[in-house]
């Protein structure tokens, strides 16, 4: 899903998408983990932050909640908070879950909320956006969102179209914003 809202975020003339993921949280309070992940994107860090024009986050979700290791994250980042360097930038949210009725709106509000603290403004899909007409998987206005069962499904036409379009929508508002 990220890729997808990436590569709708370079459809914008002048925009770059950067990924970033967060580390695991351990349950060991001595263990360290390495400054960078020995595979996929690298960490992000407050000043990925604030260096950003516009913000998409996403998880899976756990619980109806966002899963720990964003959260540890999130809730890291109160110097940004104190300075306002978030505020007024547009963000938006994402997530997936592997059961149908596994919380994703829920998960989507809950990133909200810090995002909301930060002063950030919320960007959310409107159904101006056919695709969430027609999906029978996973979209809401909230976010993009995603289903993926026991087997992880791969994504379907509309969620790509949907994820696309958040992305698109974020780098129009960024640029317009910035």
């Amino acid at each position: 899903m990220a890729e997808e809202i990436a590569a709708g975020i370079e459809l914008e003339d002048h925009c770059e998408a950067i990924l970033r993921t967060v580390p695991e949280v351990s349950d060991h309070i001595n263990e360290s983990i390495e400054s960078i992940p020995s595979d996929g994107d690298p960490y992000v860090t407050l000043e990925d932050l604030q260096n950003c024009q516009g913000l998409a986050i996403g998880s899976p979700t756990r619980f109806g909640n966002m899963a720990a290791p964003l959260k540890y994250f999130i809730d890291s980042s109160a110097s940004l908070w104190l300075s306002g360097a978030l505020e007024g930038k547009p963000a938006t949210v994402f997530t997936s879950t592997s059961s149908l009725h596994g919380g994703q709106e829920s998960t989507l509000l809950t990133m909200m909320m810090p995002l909301i603290h930060h002063g950030m403004i919320i960007s959310g899909i409107p159904y101006s956006v056919d695709a969430m007409n027609n999906t029978s998987s996973g979209g809401t206005p909230y976010g993009s969102s995603h289903w993926s069962g026991n087997k992880q499904n791969k994504l379907t036409d509309e969620e790509i179209t949907i994820c696309r379009a958040q992305g698109t929508r974020l780098a129009h508002l960024a640029s317009k914003l910035c």
